[in-house]
């Protein structure tokens, strides 16, 4: 099984692909990040976005995804745009015909580190860490998209997968 996690965002996206090496065991496969052009008409860095999660669908090829839900911020106008990004992310890998799970940041951070308000750092830690990567420093962008994936790999071995 190929998990894809996305880390939305309206400036830079956070994937990364997983796959089950054994039963609650994990290994990455492909992860990184995209950055949404400053330059551009919000319409446009939507449509960005779109099309940048379309074609990392078709080169990783992933059995299912799972999207890490808005976080609650202070600024409506931030969580509102941030809210268009997911959209059109989970619009993206629903006409890819996947399997798609969302996740609250803290549910993921709870079921990675065992605390729902883990650090950035504490997360780039414990995902390496869970996917045998030693001492490799991760973008948090990537970190965190491979965490949801994670979230949603040991959900769906525990036998408690939420489906979209």
């Amino acid at each position: 099984m190929k998990i894809l996690g996305i880390d939305p965002g309206t400036r830079c996206i956070g994937y990364g692909v997983i796959h089950e090496t054994g039963p609650g065991r994990f290994a990455p496969l492909e992860y990184g990040s995209v950055s949404v052009a400053r330059n551009k008409e919000f319409p446009q860095k939507l449509e960005m976005i779109y099309n940048s999660i379309n074609d990392i669908l078709k080169k990783t090829q992933p059995d299912e995804v799972a999207v890490e839900d808005v976080f609650v911020s202070k600024n409506a106008n931030t969580a509102l745009k941030l809210g268009h990004a997911r959209g059109v992310i989970l619009l993206a890998a629903v006409r890819s015909g996947l399997p798609v799970a969302e996740y609250a940041p803290r549910e993921v951070k709870k079921s990675i580190v065992g605390f729902g308000n883990a650090s950035k750092q504490q997360i780039q830690m414990m995902v390496a860490r869970l996917l045998g990567m030693g001492a490799i420093t991760l973008q948090e962008d990537a970190a965190d998209s491979l965490a949801v994936a994670l979230c949603h790999g040991m959900r769906n071995t525990a036998g408690t997968m939420i489906r979209g």
